[in-house]
């Protein structure tokens, strides 16, 4: 079974948060409070401001002080910064934007971890009457995002994101992200605008949208842009109620992360998605969740805990189409298989993940960018049995998937299987590389906020500086 709860300390953001909050205390008087018991006159609220929202952690100077003002344990308040230190450490692949967004995504889902029922934690969304009094309100109530007015040529509500949907089985993110971003903005845009009656009842599309724009910009190789737009699916889908679907979430999150080098935040993620959105999920949803548990905790060398959770996927049942979410279509028994064998590969087992891999890359010519991840991970297989032939031969057919689907992510599943083909053996490989590198499909980054030049262009004209996704 997986615990209900990540093991481990807190995150010292929200337990300062917390502590202060039932002092009744705003983040000046705690700053005064920490002044007057230390002697130091120069803190700030700025200083607690970026403590609480993690920017900073403190030293062991204010470490002290702040167990000595809040009243708790000094090991209450060092295991904290020690965790939050931990995961706070963006891998190399997330740059300091996105090491802000995943600190906030894991602040967000911790507090869920915490309160399964998530009515505390979706802010203005959760509010009907939020959103439409003044630009401060409207601004909470959309996540921070710019919106753009609907083009007419997109088809409203749900027939569009579920043909945005579709096209994902066909097209990578590289050409679909800015579609998703836009379809996002309107979105937030439809809430924004809507009458109090209306807003909960859009809640479900915006979390939808935030989702797959997510999704799609992970995909497009913008970590920052997806972690973005998964913290805004998160708090939709809580303010809607519908814990499968944040599960979803924080199991979409962690896939990102996963690839990103971040396998420690993989899990977090993964582990707090099934334990607080297994309730009410379908027997799909439930395998998929942990799957997402199993690849997070092989990558972080979690042998056992990945052992458990592909059991429980597998006890978990198969996907009913008739019962599955309309978001989770995609999900069948050979997907599942496959991510069943590509954690085999992670936990060193070539043998039986080739078994598991090699019919379903054989099988997903007419989904390319499937063809092309799981590919990857068939010639990784290959390469661990020292089949440097058969994973040569993997690896090409994988690169020309990668090309047809037009995405970034698939292309940086083939990484290490370039670095581990060497030798006459694998000579075509480097020649095959270097013919359709032109074509290769490159990571894009899909502004959902407008660059501040915009911003003053917009105002000047009186627009609300949002124009079509991935443009300046």
């Amino acid at each position: 079974m997986i615990p209900s709860a990540p093991p481990g300390p807190r995150l010292l953001g929200p337990l300062l948060a917390e502590l202060r909050a039932a002092r009744g205390w705003s983040q000046q008087r705690f700053a005064a409070e920490l002044c007057a018991a230390s002697g130091v006159p120069t803190l700030t609220r700025h200083e607690v401001s970026r403590w609480e929202r993690q920017l900073r952690l403190p030293g062991d100077f204010w470490s002290a002080w702040l167990a000595t003002v809040l009243g708790v344990p000094g090991a209450l308040i060092a295991e904290a910064t020690a965790r939050s230190r931990r995961l706070g450490a963006a891998p190399a692949e997330v740059g300091p934007a996105g090491s802000r967004a995943r600190l906030a995504l894991l602040t967000l889902a911790y507090r869920w971890a915490a309160d399964p029922t998530g009515g505390t934690l979706a802010g203005p969304l959760a509010d009907p009457a939020a959103g439409g009094s003044s630009p401060a309100d409207r601004s909470a109530s959309a996540g921070g995002l710019p919106v753009a007015p609907a083009a007419p040529d997109d088809p409203p509500g749900e027939t569009g994101l579920a043909t945005l949907r579709r096209w994902d089985d066909l097209l990578g993110g590289a050409d679909l992200a800015g579609y998703g971003a836009r379809r996002l903005r309107r979105a937030v845009r439809g809430h924004r605008v809507a009458g109090p009656a209306d807003r909960r009842r859009l809640l479900p599309e915006l979390a939808g949208s935030a989702q797959l724009a997510g999704w799609l910009a992970a995909d497009a190789g913008d970590v920052t842009g997806g972690l973005v737009a998964y913290r805004l699916a998160l708090r939709a889908a809580l303010a809607a109620g519908d814990r499968p679907l944040a599960g979803h979430v924080l199991g979409s999150a962690s896939h990102l992360l996963a690839g990103s080098g971040d396998p420690a935040g993989a899990l977090t993620l993964a582990r707090i998605g099934y334990a607080a959105g297994r309730d009410g999920a379908s027997a799909g949803l439930r395998a998929l969740l942990l799957h997402r548990v199993a690849l997070a905790a092989a990558l972080a060398g979690r042998r056992r805990a990945a052992g458990r959770a592909l059991a429980g996927a597998a006890r978990a049942g198969t996907p009913d189409p008739g019962r599955e979410p309309p978001w989770l279509y995609w999900l069948d028994d050979v997907e599942l298989a496959a991510m069943t064998g590509r954690t085999l590969v992670a936990l060193g087992r070539p043998e039986p993940a080739v078994a598991l891999l090699a019919p379903v890359v054989a099988d997903s010519r007419g989904r390319p960018r499937r063809a092309a991840v799981y590919g990857a991970w068939l010639a990784r297989a290959h390469l661990r049995l020292d089949a440097v032939p058969e994973a040569c031969a993997v690896a090409g057919a994988a690169l020309l998937d990668a090309v047809r689907s037009g995405s970034p992510r698939a292309v940086g599943q083939l990484a290490e299987v370039r670095r581990g083909l060497a030798g006459p053996a694998s000579r075509r490989c480097p020649e095959l590389l270097a013919a359709v590198r032109p074509y290769l499909p490159v990571p894009a980054v899909v502004r959902l906020e407008p660059t501040r030049a915009r911003r003053v262009r917009a105002a000047r004209r009186g627009g609300d500086g949002a124009g079509p996704a991935g443009t300046d």
